[in-house]
């Protein structure tokens, strides 16, 4: 099976390794990572998730991001925004999508200490893609 992962820029320090641990693991799971992309933040995800979820050589798509709390309500609209188009992508062109998205509400120790859930996006995508063939 082939993957797609779109990856935030934004906490670049946290989404890389998250990236990291995804395509360690798509490999231990025998899937291909066929395509990555860099947006500049979660919001920016939907646009480069469709771009990848259209192509007849992708079979699911993970997304990888970290929100994390400021001093306003952003961080939960940005995760509201994006988790929504995103479920919705994944009914629309009837492929996997895996949602690597950390927070909201979370600090940055919260989100480093959720890096691997990335693994449980890539191993999310691989299990639908197989029970949905």
């Amino acid at each position: 099976m082939k993957i797609g992962i779109v990856v935030s820029e934004f906490n670049y320090d946290i989404t890389q390794m998250m990236l990291e641990r995804a395509k360690s693991h798509a490999e231990f799971l025998g899937a291909e990572i066929a395509e990555t992309i860099h947006v500049p933040g979660v919001y920016d995800m939907p646009l480069a998730v469709k771009k990848l979820i259209k192509a007849k050589n992708i079979d699911g798509v993970v997304a990888l991001g970290a929100v994390i709390e400021g001093e306003t309500d952003h961080d939960d609209v940005i995760i509201a925004q994006a988790s929504r188009k995103l479920t919705d992508l994944s009914v629309e062109y009837d492929k996997p999508v895996g949602f690597g998205i950390t927070g909201p509400g979370m600090t940055r120790l919260q989100a480093e200490a959720r890096i691997e859930n990335a693994k449980t996006a890539v191993e999310s995508v691989v299990k639908m893609h197989q029970r949905l063939k």
